[in-house]
């Protein structure tokens, strides 16, 4: 009862709060952060040119294409790069070995605590979603069920207009571009702020300087 009585009374907040508490989670991790302040720059250039030109290529074609391009290219680098190295091998008579002897030696294998840890986290997860899904569309409390009829219907009418690939390259272009904007023009507001701070420093000590030199001249009248 005290449950039921908790996720009426403010289930629409817990909603909230849990979806921000996700998504400043996934913001948050240290890798995503640098990816997107372009702390690395080469990085994050290669991240955003990625992410958009398979949003843009699952626009335009299907997944399946899509997959089979990405494979594609992915084989005429690395079969080109092998047959150079074999080649240069040759002509200099070396033994230096497979030119990816190293990615291929290294361990990639998922390790059981990894797979139970995502799997517990990927549970609390579910099992969260199911339970408000539960709560929202049985009318558990009214006032939540509307607005969350207002916003599928608002929903519709953004469907109408972008499909979800449009929405996903909207989004990862800010999701790029956005903290990037927002650091230059926080330095910049900076800046203009020191500059603002002397030059108010000066004005006063132009005055004082001013007023000095008044008082000297009708001391010395």
């Amino acid at each position: 009862e005290v449950e039921a009585e908790g996720g009426t009374a403010g289930g629409g907040g817990v909603t909230v709060y849990c979806l921000i508490d996700y998504c400043l989670l996934l913001i948050n991790s240290p890798t995503v952060v640098q990816l997107v302040q372009w702390k690395q720059p080469r990085m994050s250039a290669v991240a955003f040119g990625l992410s958009f030109l398979v949003l843009v290529s699952v626009a335009t074609l299907s997944i399946i294409s899509v997959v089979s391009y990405l494979l594609l290219a992915c084989l005429c680098v690395t079969i080109t790069f092998r047959v150079y190295k074999a080649v240069i091998q040759a002509v200099q008579k070396s033994d230096d070995g497979h030119p990816f002897r190293s990615l291929l030696e290294r361990d990639i294998s998922v390790s059981s605590e990894s797979v139970r840890l995502l799997t517990d986290q990927s549970l609390i997860h579910l099992n969260w979603f199911i339970s408000q899904s539960r709560r929202l569309l049985l009318v558990q409390d009214l006032v939540d069920s509307l607005k969350l009829a207002a916003v599928m219907w608002l929903m519709t009418y953004i469907g109408s207009v972008f499909n979800g690939v449009t929405i996903m390259i909207l989004a990862d272009i800010m999701f790029f571009t956005t903290p990037l904007i927002y650091q230059k023009k926080k330095v910049r507001q900076t800046v203009n702020n020191i500059l603002t701070q002397k030059r108010r420093q000066e004005g006063k000590t132009e005055s004082r300087l001013s007023e000095h030199m008044v008082r000297s001249r009708s001391g010395a009248m």
